[in-house]
């Protein structure tokens, strides 16, 4: 099939290189700009663009899907299917019906469950038992076309927004070889979207700081599902102030006491009701590194409130 892809980070890399290892003519790879990264504030490509110029891809790379001058240059391509994974930008509806048979979302959770912006996250940080991915028909509404192929798959009680994004990005992408074959065959049949809707909002600063008042298995999915960014904190009393500090991975602990309150020297913390125990950790302005390597150089004793 002649397709066009449409991703920008790490998460849709894989199903890239699974539709060229399919033998698809992939005739356009669409990403965000490139943005500037790190000390240097260097311009950097997205890592699917990064990816597509090592494949020989040409890729496009416009500031919005929305303009006349990109959607005349997307209908020009003569398409039959886009195939896009979390691109960033909202598609209209010039765009959707440019290829003959239509766009095609993977998307990382069990729609209508989660629509929007980090799915991921939300499902880690709700509690839930089980997620998946799904490869959906475009519209323009948010996430709200009609369902090709479901995945499913557990959450983990040791998941971050990581581990579990890295094992969502290799199973979605083995998904569309099978969606493609049984589009271009017209031999599927979407199923709509069943259930009420719950949106996945964009994680937001403000929402990461720790809450230990909040109940042990609460606190353990917030964390982990912040994992690594933008990261879930608390700050720490020392001789010059409070410092903050990450946590990047924890896991339930038996034990009580007041919310915040260290109960042993290897970063063991009470909630609301039971106990984390903090594994690996960040401090600010320091490398990522486990608990015990952090409490070496920063010792909490035991008591110790954290905010």
């Amino acid at each position: 099939m002649r397709l066009a892809f449409m991703g920008t980070p790490d998460f849709a890399v894989p199903s890239l290189a699974e539709l060229i290892a399919s033998g698809h003519e992939i005739v356009a790879v669409y990403s965000q700009p490139p943005r500037p990264k790190g000390r240097g504030q260097k311009l950097t490509p997205s890592p699917v663009h990064a990816f597509a110029e090592t494949m020989g891809l040409p890729v496009f790379t416009p500031e919005s899907m929305k303009s006349p001058d990109a959607i005349a240059a997307f209908q020009s391509l003569d398409l039959d299917a886009a195939c896009v994974v979390a691109y960033g930008q909202i598609l209209k509806a010039e765009v959707l019906d440019a290829p003959r048979l239509g766009c095609f979302n993977l998307h990382g959770s069990l729609l209508p469950r989660w629509r929007g912006a980090a799915p991921i996250q939300r499902a880690i940080m709700a509690g839930d038992a089980q997620t998946g991915v799904q490869i959906m028909q475009m519209g323009v509404g948010l996430d709200e076309g009609p369902i090709l192929l479901t995945e499913l798959m557990d959450i983990r009680a040791d998941d971050t927004a990581a581990t579990l994004s890295e094992r969502m990005s290799h199973v979605g992408a083995g998904l569309w070889p099978r969606a493609l074959a049984a589009i271009e065959r017209g031999s599927v049949t979407p199923s709509e979207q069943v259930g009420e809707p719950t949106y996945a909002k964009k994680i937001t600063p403000a929402e990461a700081r720790i809450d230990w008042t909040r109940p042990a298995a609460e606190v353990d999915a917030h964390i982990r599902g912040l994992s690594p960014f933008p990261g879930a904190w608390f700050e720490a009393p020392s001789d010059t102030g409070p410092v903050r500090i990450k946590a990047l991975l924890s896991a339930l602990a038996d034990g009580s006491g007041a919310p915040g309150a260290t109960l042993d020297d290897a970063l063991t913390v009470a909630c609301g009701t039971g106990a984390v125990r903090l594994i690996r950790v960040q401090r600010e302005g320091k490398a990522a590194q486990s608990a015990d390597e952090m409490l070496r150089g920063f010792p909490l004793a035991a008591g110790t409130v954290l905010g």
